[in-house]
């Protein structure tokens, strides 16, 4: 397992050095796939991140009303392939909840990734308007996770 370990690490390391933000492998014994999530984090960075999408255009069929509500909303997405834990620990309070009204640097969610906890912040003042994935989910990179309103 040791082995193993090091050539992870050598391989993480030389995809960062590359700036590769995506690679995958896999053959009869393993699968990997790596999604480096490149929004502003180095190594030495504590891993608390966030991106943010703008949401997609309304589908031509979309009712009226459906555009208006929609128009100041984003998405908090992914930065990396995990699971999604709402809360700290499985008997503790939320860290959000739709309605919740969010501070710059709050922390919305961790997404575990590779056993590490990774605390995704709010990069901005905001609403929680929707909550997108439940928790235990395992999420992709920059698969949405919250919509959201800028206060």
């Amino acid at each position: 397992m040791q082995i193993a370990l090091e050539q992870l690490e050598a391989l993480l390391t030389k995809l960062d050095e590359k700036k590769v933000a995506e690679f995958e492998y896999e053959d009869d014994k393993i699968r990997l796939r790596v999604a480096l999530g490149r929004v502003a984090v180095s190594a030495a960075a504590p891993a608390t991140v966030s991106t943010l999408e703008a949401p997609p255009a309304p589908a031509p069929a979309a009712p009226a009303a459906k555009e208006g509500a929609d128009a100041d909303a984003v998405y908090v997405t992914s930065p990396f392939v995990g699971t999604f834990y709402r809360a700290p620990a499985p008997d503790a309070e939320h860290f959000v909840e739709v309605g919740s009204t969010v501070r710059k640097g709050q922390t919305l969610c961790i997404i575990e990734a590779m056993k590490l906890m990774n605390e995704i912040e709010a990069e901005f003042p905001c609403t929680i308007l929707d909550i997108l994935v439940e928790n235990g989910q395992s999420v992709e990179f920059g698969q949405k996770l919250f919509k959201v309103k800028k206060s």
